[in-house]
């Protein structure tokens, strides 16, 4: 039986956990972005906390952008740039907070032959991870640089 692919563009995927402060950082991400003008090929998705169940929203994508709250030992604040093989290469490093839901979908979508052509990770090193709503100030005030990079990425 033969597989038939519909090829759907660019999916920007916030995951994170509002509940936890700045362990959010992804899904206010989307949040801020729903205010702006996207290209028609460009999808915004609010992710939460979900792990392997995105593996429909990956799936056949030409490029993926994920942003995340990462775990490292950079500044509060500090925006980095991964790609599937950062993540496969850390499995024994706690990279991102939500990385191993993160990787499972993406092998899953590998498994199945429908992986995203591209995937490309923006993390968000967080000050507070603890039981509340609000970005601290060092997270929050990184937004509008992550939305810049994920746009040019998107673009590019």
């Amino acid at each position: 039986m033969r597989r038939i692919c519909i090829v759907r563009h660019t999916l920007v995927l916030g995951i994170g956990n509002i509940l936890m402060r700045d362990e959010g950082v992804g899904v206010r991400v989307i949040e801020a972005m729903r205010n702006l003008p996207m290209p028609a090929d460009v999808e915004l998705l609010d992710g939460g906390t979900s792990g392997v169940d995105l593996v429909d929203e990956v799936a056949d994508r030409t490029k993926v952008i994920v942003i995340d709250a990462v775990k490292t030992d950079g500044k509060p604040g500090t925006v980095f740039r991964f790609g599937t093989a950062d993540l496969i290469r850390d499995t024994e490093r706690a990279l991102s907070l939500h990385e191993f839901g993160l990787l499972d979908t993406l092998m899953s979508a590998e498994h199945l032959g429908c992986a995203p052509k591209e995937v490309v990770i923006f993390g968000i090193q967080p000050k507070e991870v603890s039981v509340g709503l609000e970005l601290s100030a060092e997270v929050a005030e990184t937004l509008p640089k992550v939305i810049e990079l994920v746009l040019a990425e998107a673009e590019a």
